[in-house]
């Protein structure tokens, strides 16, 4: 096992440079199941859960090439070999589901694992498996396990009951191989969804709509292979925003897109952090006025991101004034709550809503990383710490972040992967 051990570090000042998003890159791969000829992807960021998903392609039969010295990833299906994402590899990592969709359309089968992932909150695949038998599939559940057969997927209209991500993609990839057409109602607008979206289309799909609540797709017969470049990491860039308020520091960062993270952007502002769009990248200032509170709702895209409420709670308990988060997406998601206030933060649980009082002087302490964007949150409490933090089950962080470690210490951050 491994931790971080951070120390205050005073302001951070320099430039990074942002990763291709994990959120968009997990389901390209997937989708490039749909194709027999290779698929190149670009900007691949050199990622554990990305690793994960180069196991569980090879593992269906895909030849997976990975260049991480320069960013690509090569995944050539000629034949499926295996319908059964392994267990030991989907319970890793959740996007393992989004292999399913692929699958069913390309060869009428698929047998997979529940999926693992953050322990964040109840996250059921039930919307998931009703697109597939929207489009005429059979599901079956046994066993920890889910497998759903079709002759031929039939285009159909399919409501979600709540805009779901993954289930939103998962729909997207099995409909675009379907005889007919396929609507998605109340779709997720996510930018990975268009990300995922361009891919296909590149490989010869004929989807639009995506990035709006209704996506429509005319099935073809088949799709060939496409090179692609994924999209900036728009958590990584909400990160190291954060990074430059909560230390009042001044952070450029390059290889962004703005409206990405527009609700982001929105509340630092609010808070008194400078934002501005520089032709070079974005520049993040929290030195310049004084820093007050804020409110925060979290919403599916385009509302403030759930996966930056954690990093956003760490920084609120640092300025003047008592704010208010309520999270509205996942039940689980104050775990941090319990580890920011071991370090002197006295935030009040009231149901769905996190009451932060602002104004503390962080302490350094031995904190635990109870999910991805948490650990990265404690991190950041860390950086304004009094005295040493040590960050236990760093390998929540390592899935989500490239190069962590050296992007922060590049910055001025005293930060150091310690191996126990």
């Amino acid at each position: 096992m491994a931790k971080f051990v951070i120390e205050n570090s005073g302001p951070l000042h320099g430039e990074v440079e942002i990763s291709g998003s994990k959120n968009a890159i997990l389901p390209i791969m997937a989708a490039a199941l749909l194709s027999e000829e290779p698929c190149e992807i670009s900007d691949a960021p050199a990622l554990r859960d990305v690793d994960v998903m180069c196991r569980l392609l090879r593992s269906i039969g895909s030849n997976v090439k990975e260049d991480y010295d320069n960013h690509k990833v090569t995944i050539h299906t000629g034949k499926i070999t295996e319908f059964e994402a392994p267990y030991d590899l989907v319970t890793l990592m959740r996007a393992s589901i989004l292999v399913t969709g692929p699958l069913l359309a390309r060869t009428g089968k698929a047998r997979i694992a529940l999926p693992g992932g953050c322990a964040i909150g109840d996250r059921p695949i039930d919307l998931h498996l009703k697109g597939f038998q929207a489009l005429g599939a059979e599901i079956e559940k046994s066993h920890g396990y889910v497998e759903a057969k079709v002759d031929k997927l039939i285009g159909g209209k399919v409501y979600l009951d709540f805009p779901s991500v993954g289930a939103t993609e998962n729909i997207m990839t099995a409909a675009v191989l379907a005889e007919g057409h396929t609507i998605i109602e109340n779709a997720a607008e996510e930018p990975e969804i268009v990300d995922l979206a361009n891919f296909l289309n590149k490989m010869g799909a004929k989807i639009k709509g995506a990035g709006t609540d209704t996506i429509r797709i005319e099935g073809v017969s088949r799709l060939h292979g496409a090179n692609h470049t994924v999209i900036p990491d728009r958590i990584e860039t909400g990160t190291f925003m954060i990074a430059a308020a909560i230390t009042r520091g001044s952070v450029l960062l390059k290889n962004v897109v703005p409206d990405h993270v527009k609700p982001v952007i929105a509340k630092l502002r609010e808070c008194g952090a400078v934002v501005e769009d520089l032709d070079e990248g974005m520049l993040v200032r929290g030195d310049v006025n004084p820093l007050i509170s804020t409110d925060i709702k979290t919403m599916p895209y385009p509302g403030f991101p759930t996966d930056m409420q954690p990093q956003f709670m760490a920084f609120l308990t640092t300025v003047q004034g008592c704010s208010i988060i309520v999270e509205t997406i996942f039940e689980n998601r104050y775990m941090h709550v319990g580890e920011l206030n071991r370090m002197g933060a006295d935030i009040k649980i009231e149901g769905r809503s996190a009451v932060i009082p602002g104004g503390k002087k962080l302490l350094g302490a031995q904190v635990i990383s109870t999910d991805l964007r948490a650990g990265a949150a404690m991190v950041l409490a860390g950086l304004t710490g009094e005295g040493p933090t040590e960050v236990s089950e760093i390998y929540h962080i390592e899935r989500g972040y490239e190069d962590f470690v050296k992007k922060f210490n590049r910055l001025g951050a005293k930060i150091y992967r310690v191996d126990e």
